[in-house]
């Protein structure tokens, strides 16, 4: 790779159609920008770029680029054919690059699939900067990324879409389009469950399970190849498109980006005549790499290490740290099913970990108040104790049948998140009680419904003790949820479910068993506040999008309330 480096001038006016905004000593605030949507390049950008561009892992001086070039008709994703090409890179301080900052070469081949990552350093802090690659005669639309604040910045607000569970097959991406729709993003927190790994007719929408699109391969995921054309696929959604081209993202994964309920050497979805497991996975994460606008090990290189659990610092208001639970994790339990069904006493053995030793050595440095004020955990899977044992016989498998929230025997316990490993769970709590940690929240996804929980030491005599923090789970983009898979109307069956678990854990407060969309996340130094929105019909291309609820957390409570508006005058 080569590059130039071009001197940043210390005012600059940055232009997005007929939009503009003076940027270059900006504090960190909602941008009134022109979506990049409308910045496309005709029919040569659609052939050569067509799965889109993307920026991710955004620091003060710093941000991560991606791309995926198509030079010739037979350079497909996942065929290992087309030639070597050049791909040339720009980052401008304005759309039109009339200034231009930095700027390189890059090679791609089909030895990476002919994707393109790119470090971009020696960028100012807190700033929009606007990039766009050129090759095989072509140029594509104009993305639009932000660096984080200066370490010693304390910004006013920060503000993050927040998505997990997105399913091809289940329905239309329309989520995207809401955050895509927004000019007040700094930055979109993906939590998993990117992609699937499902052959067509499998794990569709609704009871019936059928396709709304229908995913390529016509196979489930395990080769090399189907890992790279499934990334391909979801890659060429256009209002994934938009939303990847408007605002950088933070991504870690859950488990289908591989496999269903995956663990360290196994997976539930993985059958002895797919192979071996551990080269599958190996397989999964080298497209993962390829295709995502993440940094593994720390850098954009590929083939260096499959590390993505990475704290990013957002000035002295906020530091995010993603997390793995899968790639180090123990072996889900198995239950006891006599005289009557009971949980492993393996769920609370100090030898298993959800995190590995590593991480959660790491996740405990990053609970550390000199680090930021809001310690925002990107986890994957509830870390809310739930007990589920208050719920009716006949909604027992229904609500299993959502996430696996159940075991099949009914215990009342999840055992695929941190309730199945409750020693790691405790050893992060104590350790958050121990060094007096405020305003950790953890953001999560997975479970394909939206939660807003407490953090009780002891759940059993809450709301008497206190909270450990807070935890916001959004909802999926599309994959089904309780309403989907009965097949009630809305607000029926789910009701009876969500109030007999709130009725059973006092430190859930809020539920919605029914709905799919997106969340939207901002911090202020006095509160954190997540707002939900959903959307009307996962099978409707257009569906509408509305706001269903927001919740706080005062700064320094653990404790959380409702509140009647979203942030930033949103619908």
């Amino acid at each position: 790779m080569t590059d130039t480096h071009a001197q940043l001038p210390r005012r600059t006016v940055l232009a997005a159609g007929a939009a503009g905004a003076t940027l270059a000593s900006a504090p960190l605030v909602a941008s009134t920008l022109a979506s990049p949507a409308t910045a496309l390049a005709g029919p040569a950008a659609n052939a050569v770029f067509r799965h889109g561009i993307a920026s991710g892992d955004p620091t003060p001086d710093a941000v991560l680029l991606w791309t995926r070039v198509t030079p010739t008709p037979e350079s497909t994703p996942g065929s290992g054919r087309g030639p070597r090409v050049t791909v040339t890179w720009q980052v401008a301080s304005d759309a039109r690059f009339r200034n231009v900052v930095r700027q390189g070469t890059v090679e791609t081949a089909p030895w990476r699939d002919h994707t393109v990552k790119v470090d971009v350093d020696g960028l100012a802090p807190g700033r929009w900067y606007f990039y766009r690659f050129r090759c095989a005669g072509a140029t594509s639309r104009t993305g639009r990324t932000r660096t984080a604040p200066a370490h010693d910045a304390l910004p006013d607000h920060l503000r993050f879409g927040v998505v997990s569970c997105a399913n091809w097959q289940a329905g239309w991406f329309s989520a995207y389009r809401g955050l895509a729709a927004r000019d007040d993003l700094h930055a979109v927190l993906h939590l998993g469950d990117y992609l699937y790994e499902y052959a067509p007719g499998q794990y569709g929408y609704g009871q019936s399970e059928r396709d709304i699109r229908k995913h390529k391969p016509a196979r489930e995921m395990v080769a090399l190849a189907d890992y790279r054309q499934r990334h391909a696929q979801y890659k060429t959604d256009p209002d994934l498109q938009d939303a990847h081209a408007k605002f950088p993202w933070i991504i870690t994964w859950d488990d289908h980006e591989v496999t269903n309920d995956q663990w360290r050497r196994g997976a539930e979805n993985h059958q002895a005549d797919e192979g071996d497991y551990l080269r599958r996975r190996a397989r999964a994460h080298r497209a993962f790499d390829e295709w995502m606008p993440v940094r593994m090990d720390g850098t954009a290189k590929l083939g260096d290490g499959d590390r993505l659990f990475r704290r990013l610092k957002f000035g002295k208001l906020a530091e995010i740290s993603m997390l793995d639970l899968r790639t180090y994790r123990s072996k889900q339990v198995e239950q006891v099913a006599f005289p009557v069904p009971q949980p492993d006493p393996a769920l609370s053995d100090p030898d298993r970990t959800i995190t590995g030793d590593r991480q959660l050595e790491w996740l405990k440095d990053s609970l550390d108040n000199r680090r930021a004020q809001w310690k925002l955990i990107g986890n994957p899977v509830m870390i809310a104790p739930v007990n589920f044992a208050s719920l009716p016989d006949d909604l027992v498998q229904p609500v299993n049948d959502v996430t696996g929230l159940l075991p099949e025997d009914g215990l009342p316990y999840n055992v695929d998140q941190w309730d199945g490993y409750t020693a790691d769970r405790r050893r992060v709590f104590s350790h958050i009680r121990d060094h007096a940690v405020k305003d950790a929240l953890f953001v999560t996804g997975d479970i394909h419904s939206g939660w807003a929980c407490e953090l009780p030491y002891d759940a059993s005599t809450y709301p008497l003790g206190d909270s450990a923090g807070v935890e916001f789970v959004c909802s999926s983009v599309t994959s089904n949820n309780l309403k989907d898979i009965t097949g009630s109307p809305p607000r029926t069956t789910s009701v009876a479910v969500e109030e007999g678990i709130k009725a059973n854990n006092r430190h859930v407060k809020y539920l919605n068993f029914d709905d799919h969309g997106f969340s939207v996340l901002d911090l202020t130094p006095k509160r954190a506040q997540m707002d939900w929105f959903v959307i009307s019909d996962r099978a409707d291309r257009d569906a509408t999008i509305r706001h269903e609820t927001s919740w706080v957390t005062r700064s320094g409570t653990g404790r959380i309330e409702r509140v009647d508006r979203p942030v930033g005058g949103a619908r």
